[in-house]
């Protein structure tokens, strides 16, 4: 037996039903009142009659629940910690001493590639909300030329960086020269 024949023995039992009501005399009833709207025409007169449906929220709940709804609170606890944290990370030193949260190693990469995986790491530590990274990238003791290569561009990237502030180097035995530690602006006072 297929899903065809089952259709259409379903069709042959309601078909014999309705036979049997006719015969018997007996109709269904509904009962619904005459002419009486359906949910659907009801929605649609309330909508046509411009239903106020902020007259009717505000009827069922406290005045004072409404006003704190529409005005809201100032938590003064979160407004002085947040304060306090500005306070705080404006001295140099308290920056400093900050723990940096991520840090990306750069040594052996070419400048575009070191350019994009800066990039990068930057988006992805502003969006995990971390305050202070650690970018190592060498003191470019195997470059040929002058300058370190990686450490030039670090300088320039946090430059040219609106999301970057201050940055620094971190002391000999994490770094030095070797590694600069940079302050993302926005996620600062989060």
């Amino acid at each position: 037996m297929d899903f065809g024949d089952i259709l259409n023995q379903w069709e042959n039992q309601q078909k014999e039903e309705i036979r049997r009501q006719k015969e018997s005399g007996k109709n269904t009833v509904s009962h619904k009142k005459a002419n009486a709207p359906t949910a659907e025409e009801k929605a649609l007169k309330k909508m046509r009659e411009g239903f106020d449906y902020n007259a009717e929220r505000d009827r069922k709940i406290n005045p004072m629940e409404l006003w704190l709804r529409r005005y809201g609170t100032v938590d003064k606890d979160s407004l002085n910690e947040q304060e306090e944290a500005r306070e705080r990370y404006k001295s140099r030193s308290s920056l400093v001493r900050l723990k940096c949260e991520a840090r990306i190693d750069l040594h052996g990469l070419k400048q575009e590639e070191a350019w994009s995986r800066l990039n990068a790491f930057v988006t992805d530590c502003q969006v995990r909300k971390i305050k202070k990274i650690m970018i190592v990238h060498g003191k470019g003791i195997h470059t040929h030329g002058t300058d370190p290569v990686l450490g030039e561009l670090v300088r320039k990237f946090i430059e040219q960086d609106k999301r970057l502030g201050t940055s620094g180097h971190p002391e000999y035995n994490e770094g030095g020269k070797g590694a600069t530690w940079v302050i993302l602006k926005d996620n600062l006072f989060k």
